[in-house]
């Protein structure tokens, strides 16, 4: 029999000063099977840093064809695509093709490899954007998760700071292709 998703209840207040969106969203995430803690808050934090009233958290791992999140225009254009992890470059080729603007949010120990190796075939997307964070902001983002989360995130000039209850972790994601 199949597992079925984990439900997580979280209450996200963005504060970022770069955009001047000031919101909390309450977001009821379906955390896959074989997804991990990592993964889960790396899709929060990249929620966090696009938050919009139309961005959404999309189907993800369960379907080849759709990203972790997304934003559509009010006709169903895709406005903004955003990836998590190390997709290859057909994704990345693919999903440049479908939306106006792509993110790629890299995390994990081989994300340095990853990108040594994609990097060239990326050159022609000027779509693209690809942000690195570091293994040991998310392992730290990750000793957060549970199924029940009230967290303050405040962006000032890149700078990122995730607090819940006592504990308060700081990131900065690198730029490794666009503009920051």
């Amino acid at each position: 029999m199949a597992q079925k998703a984990t439900i997580y209840k979280i209450e996200l207040s963005v504060s970022d000063m770069d955009r001047h969106y000031y919101e909390t969203h309450r977001l009821t995430v379906a955390r896959h099977p074989s997804e991990t803690d990592e993964r889960l808050m790396v899709r929060v934090i990249a929620f966090a840093l696009n938050a919009h009233e139309q961005l959404e958290l999309a189907k993800g791992l369960s379907t080849d064809d759709e990203p972790d999140i997304w934003r559509k225009s009010l006709s169903g254009e895709i406005d903004l695509w955003i990836s998590l992890g190390l997709p290859s470059e057909k994704v990345i080729r693919q999903s440049c093709n479908k939306a106006a603007e792509v993110i790629v949010y890299a995390y994990g120990r081989t994300a340095e490899t990853w990108w040594d190796r994609t990097k060239g075939a990326t050159t022609r997307f000027d779509n693209l954007r690809v942000l690195h964070l570091g293994v040991d902001d998310t392992e730290a983002l990750a000793a957060l998760a549970s199924r029940s989360m009230k967290l303050q995130i405040n962006i000032q000039e890149g700078e990122v700071m995730v607090a819940m209850d006592d504990t308060v972790i700081y990131l900065t994601p690198d730029t490794w292709k666009g503009t920051a």
